[in-house]
């Protein structure tokens, strides 16, 4: 057997801090499963004290069911209050199609919050076949997915800030450079240099002459 060294990155990525600093976190949480989703809520506030956020910017909310997540996740997402949203759940499969429907719907509607309104959602809703599974990521064999959320929460809500940050720094830059190249004279990428007019080009001519006549003079 070969092994092989890991291979290296050429380019430099972007990558999102874990630093909660300074930073706004919503949680919402549902009530239904309150056995399992209050130790992933527990641990979700563990984890962002642990990287720096303060509990001054930790709020949360609760709603009925893993259902309603997605539309007080959304509500809080069009604040801009928040750097980011978590968002803490239960579900457990029962012997009718409910949980596949509400399973999917949560999942659509968390994913389609955070890309119409920018702001980062961390999802921490448990889809478990039963409840042994459950506990077992709720701070058991699995370790706990609510504070793996949260971190993952700190990490995005970092990421998206540079992210902005850098996109706003290349956009003054080319302009910049664009209004001293215009500056100088010189055309911009993809302009074209436009002629003097021939009225201009008559002025120049006859301030020429008149400037030679008075040296003659003289």
């Amino acid at each position: 057997m070969k092994v092989e060294n890991p291979v290296q990155v050429e380019f430099p990525a972007l990558e999102g801090e874990l630093d909660g600093t300074g930073r706004r976190f919503a949680i919402v949480v549902a009530r239904f499963n309150a056995f399992i989703t209050e130790r992933l809520l527990q641990s979700a506030c563990d984890g962002l004290l642990r990287s720096g956020a303060r509990r001054e910017g930790i709020e949360i909310i609760r709603v009925p069911g893993a259902f309603e997540i997605p539309s007080a996740a959304r509500t809080l997402a069009l604040t801009k209050k928040y750097d980011a949203v978590i968002c803490l759940g239960c579900l457990l499969r029962g012997d009718t199609a409910h949980y596949d429907v509400i399973v999917n719907e949560v999942t659509r509607g968390i994913g389609q919050s955070a890309q119409e309104t920018g702001v980062p959602h961390a999802f921490g809703v448990l889809t478990c076949e039963n409840l042994e599974q459950a506990i077992d990521r709720a701070g058991l064999k699995m370790g706990n997915k609510g504070f793996e959320a949260a971190l993952a929460a700190v990490e995005m809500a970092n990421l998206t800030s540079a992210v902005r940050l850098s996109a706003s720094g290349f956009r003054k830059t080319s302009v910049g450079r664009r209004s001293l190249r215009q500056a100088q004279g010189v055309p911009a990428d993809g302009e074209q240099q436009i002629p003097p007019s021939r009225s201009a080009s008559r002025r120049n001519g006859n301030a020429a002459k008149k400037a030679s006549k008075n040296k003659r003079r003289k």
